[in-house]
């Protein structure tokens, strides 16, 4: 990549994961071995981290506990990341605890502490001079004062003509708040990016290509991971292409929308085409599940 504008600029938040995996089903009331580790987290930041990792010039915007700062931006520059936290002096940062079942699937307990206050004030508008992609994590969309703030931070966007891309992170917060209401707030982004259970919750139907189509509706471009069977992208026309994921065995599925994410863009942003794109996302996705954490070593 080259020229001025090749900034990419993803809001999300940072999360301290607490990864836990059970020898065995959870016994109700009584207890289970398992082997329990923390590694940084957060959609927002793996999508940022892995983003840097693939040499891509990136900032990464997020609110974290005050004391946390100092070690988490040097983390952060660690992946080529520049880092724009803001420091809250009453919230800690958040923290989310993952349990992995034998065959990689994951199930989240999440507190965002301090991602929650994420605001409108805490947005560096500067940055937009030199961006050429500003990306959303769609947990900033499930509370109000960082809704707002990345609403705001898009529509300075759009004013510069930079399309916005949102992943829409969470099947259990879109169902609690509404997938009218996801749809409400993102109209006007540029593309989605969408795992097969949240496609369907945003689009009521199960059908690939009627998801691409409905979807579309609110969204130049749709990119669907379909998991094991790869990952799809289209538009208000349908599928526009498809691709299969290789067979891999699954370690830990935490990340690997991230990993996918990052791979995909960092190929449009060097001029693949979506083809391609789609290869590169895969090709990302499929080898961070081989492995325990949503971020690269």
């Amino acid at each position: 990549m080259s020229g001025a504008a090749d900034r990419v600029i993803v809001i999300g938040d940072v999360m301290t994961d607490v990864i836990v995996i059970p020898e065995g089903p959870l016994v109700r009331g009584s207890d289970r071995r398992a082997a329990i580790s923390t590694r940084p987290g957060g959609s927002g930041a793996n999508q940022a981290v892995w983003l840097g990792a693939m040499g891509t010039k990136v900032s990464f915007v997020a609110r974290v506990g005050a004391r946390d700062k100092p070690h988490l931006e040097a983390y952060f520059k660690g992946f080529h990341v520049d880092p724009v936290l803001i420091a809250d002096a009453s919230k800690p940062s958040g923290m989310l605890v993952t349990i992995i079942d034998p065959d990689g699937e994951r199930s989240f307990l999440t507190d965002r502490g301090a991602n929650l206050d994420l605001s409108h004030s805490d947005m560096p508008v500067w940055l937009l001079d030199d961006c050429r992609l500003l990306v959303v994590s769609g947990y900033s969309l499930f509370a109000r004062l960082p809704r707002g703030a990345v609403q705001w931070m898009a529509a300075e966007a759009a004013t510069r003509s930079i399309p916005v891309v949102v992943d829409a992170a969470s099947v259990g917060f879109i169902t609690e708040v509404g997938a009218q209401n996801f749809l409400d707030w993102t109209r006007g982004f540029t593309t989605l990016f969408a795992n097969s259970d949240e496609a369907f919750a945003l689009s009521g139907s199960t059908d690939l290509d009627t998801q691409m189509q409905r979807l579309g509706e609110t969204y130049r471009r749709v990119v669907i991971k379909l998991g094991a069977a790869g990952a799809a992208a289209g538009d208000a026309t349908g599928i526009r292409a498809q691709l299969p994921a290789p067979q891999v065995t699954v370690v830990d599925s935490t990340g690997a929308g991230d990993a996918f994410a990052a791979g995909f863009l960092t190929a449009e942003l060097a001029g693949a085409d979506l083809e391609a794109c789609l290869s590169r996302g895969i090709a990302a996705g499929s080898a961070a599940v081989t492995r325990i954490g949503g971020q690269p070593d």
